[in-house]
């Protein structure tokens, strides 16, 4: 058994991710945990990531990686059993401290067990759920289980203290880190000026979302080719999608280059003069690169009424709640459709005010995700984790 402080063995931290995106995050901190105290062990529940940094998962994280209401009911008693056999990992041997990454329906039902049983573990969240759009009461009930919240939004401490949630930092977001590879090259932006335009098309990362929105995203795509003829269309796809992808481009007029990995992704955004994207950290990430875009978004209609009746985000943009602006368009359900969505690109291709106004507002974000000189959000995280055990 490894020893919960340290004394008589490496420091014993459990964490749990349940999604790739929670994965990665976790894998940084890891590193960050590492470079910190090497005498250092991590057990729990991780992906890929995770895994390449020495943790042996409990199970894989497929069987916890699903998102949406639909997809949980049916998946709930495999979802019920991981939670207890998490739980009940961390209760049989105290480790110490708990870190619990993003996937709030699972990671938090994880915590609250075993804070019933370890009240004095310390237990910190690694990635606010989103109590600023979304059932604001959680963040008060948060304070029962969670000790610390680290925060990837700058906004996110004043929504915790306006709320009555935990004590929360802003540690900054993962894409701070990425600038170099987000902000295009001398050559690359006066191909983004000058040449003909590129155009990056993102519709979403889950089947259920590229299902709804692939054949409206297609028919805007058509009608953008036909003011913009020798545009080129680039659909960045994840793995996990792209033959669902290939399949359902079958039925668009223009078929645009689909691209693999974060290599050719971040090229394409290096180059893009517009995007029309679902919503999501996709809108943050062509915000960062300079990218003026559109975001349409649509949800199965019994999530529709559940969305609009807890929802209380002036935008479902993160990109517009981080400015806190709504610069960029958005359109959702019925109006998410070819004619708005390729007409809004098309003012913001052009330039002029729509485009001129965008392309200001994104020049905000550096000041306002910024973290002190030399400092990294893994690092600062790192530290944070550090500090309560």
């Amino acid at each position: 058994m490894s020893a919960p402080g340290g004394v008589g063995g490496p420091l014993d931290i459990f964490i749990v991710a349940g999604e790739p995106s929670g994965d990665e995050l976790a894998a940084k901190l890891m590193q960050a945990l590492r470079a910190e105290r090497p005498d250092i062990a991590f057990r729990g529940v991780g992906g890929p990531a995770m895994t390449g940094r020495g943790l042996r998962s409990l199970f894989p994280i497929a069987d916890i990686a699903v998102m949406g209401f639909l997809p949980v009911v049916a998946r709930l008693p495999t979802l019920l059993d991981r939670i207890r056999s998490t739980a009940d990992a961390v209760i049989a041997n105290p480790p110490a401290a708990l870190v619990i990454v993003d996937s709030p329906d699972f990671t938090h039902r994880v915590a609250l067990r075993v804070r019933a049983r370890l009240p004095k573990l310390p237990i910190i969240d690694y990635v606010s759920p989103t109590v600023w759009a979304w059932r604001p009461g959680r963040a008060k009930k948060m304070r029962a289980y969670v000790d610390r919240v680290l925060a990837v939004l700058p906004f996110e401490p004043a929504s915790h203290a306006r709320l009555g949630g935990p004590v929360c930092e802003y540690v900054g977001h993962p894409l701070i880190e990425r600038l170099d590879v987000l902000r295009p090259s001398a050559e690359e932006a006066r191909l983004r000026a000058e040449g003909p335009p590129t155009i990056v098309v993102l519709p979403g990362s889950r089947r259920s979302e590229v299902a709804r929105l692939v054949e409206v995203f297609g028919e805007a795509v058509a009608r953008i080719a036909s003011a913009y003829p020798d545009a080129q269309f680039i659909l960045p796809a994840v793995p996990h999608v792209a033959a669902d992808i290939h399949e359902r481009l079958k039925s668009w007029l223009i078929q645009p280059r689909v691209v693999m990995g974060e290599v050719d992704k971040y090229a394409a955004f290096r180059r893009a003069r517009g995007a029309l994207a679902a919503s999501g950290t996709v809108t943050l990430e062509l915000a960062l690169a300079g990218v003026p875009a559109v975001v349409g978004y649509r949800v199965p209609w019994i999530e529709e009424k559940i969305v609009r009746a807890l929802a209380t985000a002036p935008s479902f943009i993160l990109s517009n709640i981080v400015l806190g602006e709504n610069i960029v368009p958005g359109f959702l359900q019925d109006d998410c459709n070819p004619e708005n969505l390729a007409n809004t690109l098309l003012a913001l291709l052009r330039d002029g005010a729509e485009r001129s106004a965008q392309l200001a507002a994104l020049a905000r974000l550096d000041a306002l995700m910024a973290l002190p000189s030399g400092d990294t959000p893994s690092a600062r995280a790192a530290r944070a984790v550090l500090a309560m055990v």
